[in-house]
């Protein structure tokens, strides 16, 4: 296995975990950011990996940096 194809669970499950924490839906989040329910659920569950357009709307909306440093 690639060494980065763990990549898109581990964003995702960070993804839910803050999300929850915040106390919001999937479908709250995907409201907000543009996109549909079900495919803010695809990106916490790792089967999607969401574009760094996408990806800066939810961390913004979640309050979170995608800082990689």
């Amino acid at each position: 296995m690639r060494k980065n194809a763990k990549l898109p669970k581990v964003l995702g499950k960070k993804i839910q975990k803050r999300r929850k924490e915040m106390g919001l839906t999937q479908e709250d989040v995907a409201y907000k950011v543009g996109i549909s329910r079900a495919y803010m659920g695809y990106i916490e569950q790792g089967r999607n990996a969401p574009s760094l357009e996408v990806l800066e709307k939810i961390a913004r909306m979640l309050k979170i940096s995608i800082d990689i440093s």
